[in-house]
């Protein structure tokens, strides 16, 4: 089983990145998928989820209207588009899968990537 994030990087105030998780080694379109966020020093937040089929998404209040969450089941690929970032948008970027259906909290997800590191910094 992988989660394989990619994409971070240095960007400044205002600009946009493209996050990408290819998945193996499961049955993809049998699990939600959650993007989550940890800064240094606090906790593993929150950020967007996808159900099974993708028709659903679900978006923490400081994204909302900013990112777009979307997956390809043809090709267990998921994506999040973040836009107008913010200094407080600095963090680890996971992705992580849940057989089934779709929970916030990251303690009933199955599989997790190995993260992302995005700096929103001038």
């Amino acid at each position: 089983v992988q989660l394989q994030a990619s994409g971070g990087g240095l960007v400044q105030p205002g600009g946009s990145l493209r996050l990408s998780c290819a998945a193996s080694g499961f049955p993809f379109d049998d699990y939600a998928i959650g993007w989550f966020r940890q800064a240094p020093g606090k906790e593993r937040d929150f950020v967007v989820g996808i159900t099974r089929s993708g028709g659903r998404t679900y978006y923490g209040d400081s994204v909302e209207g900013r990112f777009t969450a979307s997956r390809d089941n043809t090709k267990n690929t998921l994506y999040l588009q973040m836009n107008s970032l913010k200094p407080e948008d600095t963090a680890v970027y996971f992705c992580a899968a849940r057989y089934g259906v779709f929970t916030f909290r990251p303690v009933q997800y199955d599989y997790w990537g190995q993260g992302t590191l995005v700096t929103v910094s001038s």
